[in-house]
């Protein structure tokens, strides 16, 4: 099948399927972009979630547009972004108008309901992966270490996620500094 297809419909299913927003379509792009078409490695997945989080905006669509332009160039990123934004609008906008008129069904209720566990699961699955490929990269005690310090700084100091994951690639730039 050609690239720019399966750019096309590895973002499309990803983002349909990815029920909640990019949180919930991180794991399915990890699964498209990392294990079934290898465009990229584990590391380089983590080091551009990474980076994406630390850039203002949705994470799905900077996902979309690194990795199409890096397998495709610019016809890349334009149909991963694509396929990442417009079947959203548009199942945004139906979605809606629907949820709208059966707002107070207990059926539309439930169903809000039983997806959660389904994406909390999603997530566990990610952050798992993530946390294994960064023991394996930086050693445990360090990132154990960075896992605690962040905790501190979010929960206890209330400091801005963005500037702990600011702190967090200085870090690792000096880290990888003294390694190379």
């Amino acid at each position: 099948m050609e690239e720019w297809l399966q750019l096309l419909i590895s973002f499309f299913i990803a983002n349909v399927l990815g029920y909640g927003g990019g949180p919930a379509s991180i794991p399915l792009m990890y699964k498209e972009i990392v294990t079934n078409h290898g465009w990229l490695t584990d590391p380089e997945f983590s080091n551009m979630l990474a980076l994406g989080n630390a850039l203002p905006g949705p994470i799905a669509t900077k996902i979309a547009a690194f990795v199409g332009y890096d397998v495709y160039g610019w016809m890349g990123m334009s149909l991963a972004l694509a396929a990442t934004v417009i079947p959203s609008a548009v199942a945004l906008i139906w979605l809606l108008n629907l949820l709208q008129k059966y707002r107070s069904s207990p059926v539309v209720k439930g169903m809000t309901l039983l997806v959660q566990p389904v994406i909390a699961i999603m997530m566990l699955t990610l952050t798992w992966q993530m946390g294994k490929n960064s023991v394996i990269s930086i050693g445990l005690l360090q990132s154990l270490g960075i896992a605690a310090v962040a905790f501190w700084a979010m929960n206890i100091r209330k400091i801005h996620p963005a500037l702990v994951i600011l702190a967090a690639f200085a870090y690792g730039g000096l880290v990888l500094s003294r390694v190379v």
